[in-house]
């Protein structure tokens, strides 16, 4: 506890008496300071005890008192030391009743009690509040390191919300809460998903501090938080909150300090060997997609063995503009997503950045896929809308298993083709196969090949030779029933013959063949109108 007007009024040595303010005496005193100004308050910067012996007061004039005491109260000034003996063998009236008036703490020094030595006492009583809080801290930090050590992040949360008489909560990379301490505080930090996520997006390190209830809190859970980011990369790896009531001390301020730099030791730990994991991933990858299932199991141990043991999906995605100056990093912010969401839902994950692409094996129906979907539902915005050209492009697999992996990737970067080329973020394999081919013939390339293949037969139309382009769709459609398709142009069937053997001329091609027949109706399919 810093020194009080009290603690200096029971200082045996100082002999100081109580001659006003008696209910105020508990006040925290910042220092002490001596200034016989007629008007010392632009020099008080608050809580100072102001010690005076009157020298170029009229201590005297009620009028001048009332003034002076108003003034000094209005700057913090917590208590006054009137000197007597020294030009006033006791306190004038008249600042007594300011005193009285304005509730300044007034003290009657004895003319045998220097300021010195008051000024010694306030300084001496700093420095062992300094030093009490100082000693404190270290032994918050042990204290905190050995939680850290010997119960990892959960046991540091647990010392911290102890050391703060508060609560303390840690979000990961993606803003999610992954522990908190104590348990109900859990519920609160959630509560600031949002906070989180805007601070994650400012130049780290970065805090900032959340005051007032919330919504579903009453007015007595009011908090103060402060939120931290955790790392030394340019993207925070977690992020920190501490709630208190009330602005921490010195002793609790190095408990927060010292959390957030076990923390991010931790955290840099972590990346270290996410990298290491990273590297076995990637190998665990090519022994897959090499056909080599069992020498992937086997190197895949603990860490991606669950993995291989059930069903998986290869997931293939990359930013869906390559040029610079590119906002954002979407394809580092789907690997945190897959990760985290890994991890709360106790599924393992593998992540391997390939260039500007990322492959990932996640377990199939886990919720490492769900968050994918969603994911890619941010970029995308509404089901329907185009994506930012910003944003990610993603193909999904369908279900495989180690040995079929290799089909798997194939399957990944082909819906990977078609989200780009339908303007998606997200496309599943899957669901290609329960679609219809027809969307494909938008390509460019398939348009430019319908043209030309169907070009001879329009530019005969066009001289008002026929109707070949139509006759030609009516029989291909009635799989060459020449009845039915005479009767759906309303001509004779010797007619539709004869136009028939008119398009195998100009086209130099018989209809006879089935090939032939299928790229003339996709031809047909991709030019007709809308």
């Amino acid at each position: 506890m810093p020194p009080t007007l009290a603690s200096l009024v029971h200082h045996s040595a100082l002999k100081l008496t109580v001659r006003a303010g008696e209910d105020r005496l508990d006040v925290p005193v910042r220092w002490a300071h001596v200034s016989e100004l007629a008007d010392p308050v632009p020099y008080m910067e608050g809580g100072e005890l102001l010690l005076i012996t009157a020298l170029k007061l009229d201590a005297e004039d009620p009028h001048t008192m009332r003034r002076y005491v108003k003034r000094l109260v209005g700057a913090g000034v917590v208590g006054l030391g009137f000197a007597v003996g020294v030009n006033y063998d006791d306190i004038p009236k008249a600042l007594l009743e300011a005193a009285e008036r304005e509730g300044l703490p007034l003290l009657e020094v004895p003319r045998r009690t220097p300021f010195l030595a008051i000024s010694k006492a306030v300084s001496a009583a700093i420095a062992a509040d300094q030093y009490r809080a100082v000693t404190a801290g270290f032994a918050a930090q042990r204290e905190l390191t050995r939680q850290a050590l010997t119960d990892g992040p959960e046991g540091l949360l647990a010392a911290l919300a102890t050391q703060v008489d508060g609560w303390a909560a840690l979000y990961d990379a993606s803003g999610a809460v992954v522990a908190a301490a104590p348990e109900w505080a859990g519920r609160r930090a959630a509560r600031l998903t949002t906070e989180v996520e805007r601070l994650r997006d400012r130049p780290a390190p970065a805090s900032a501090v959340v005051a007032g209830a919330h919504s579903a809190d009453s007015a007595e859970n009011a908090d103060r938080i402060e939120l931290h980011t955790l790392g030394t990369g340019r993207r925070p790896r977690a992020t920190l909150a501490v709630g208190t009531a009330a602005a921490p001390g010195t002793a609790e301020r190095y408990a927060v300090h010292s959390a957030i730099a076990l923390l991010t030791l931790t955290t840099e730990r972590s990346r270290s060997l996410r990298a290491a994991e990273q590297r076995l991933g990637a190998a665990v990858l090519r022994m897959l997609l090499a056909g080599e299932p069992d020498h992937a199991r086997a190197v895949a141990g603990d860490l991606y063995g669950e993995l291989l043991d059930a069903p998986f999906r290869v997931i293939v995605a990359e930013p869906a503009s390559t040029a610079p100056g590119q906002a954002g990093d979407p394809l580092g912010g789907l690997a945190e997503v897959f990760e985290s969401a890994a991890a709360r839902a106790g599924e393992a994950v593998l992540v391997v950045p390939e260039g500007e692409r990322l492959v990932v094996l996640v377990a199939d129906g886990g919720a490492a896929v769900a968050a994918c979907a969603r994911y890619a539902a941010e970029w995308e915005g509404t089901p329907g809308e185009e994506r930012a050209d910003e944003g990610l492009v993603v193909g999904l697999s369908a279900p495989a298993g180690p040995i079929a992996a290799a089909a798997a990737y194939k399957q990944a970067q082909q819906a990977l083709s078609v989200a780009r080329r339908r303007g998606r973020v997200l496309v599943e394999h899957e669901r290609l196969a329960a679609g219809s081919v027809l969307p494909l013939l938008a390509d460019d390339a398939v348009q430019a090949f319908a043209d030309g293949l169907l070009r001879a037969l329009r530019e005969h139309d066009a001289t008002g030779r026929g109707d070949l382009v139509a006759s030609l769709r009516a029989w291909l459609s009635r799989h060459g029933q020449w009845d039915a398709a005479a009767a759906d142009l309303g001509v004779h069937r010797h007619t539709l013959r004869y136009r028939m053997r008119r398009v195998e001329e100009i086209l130099g091609r018989s209809l006879d063949d089935p090939d032939v027949r299928m790229e003339l109706w996709l031809a047909l399919k991709a030019t007709a109108p809308e």
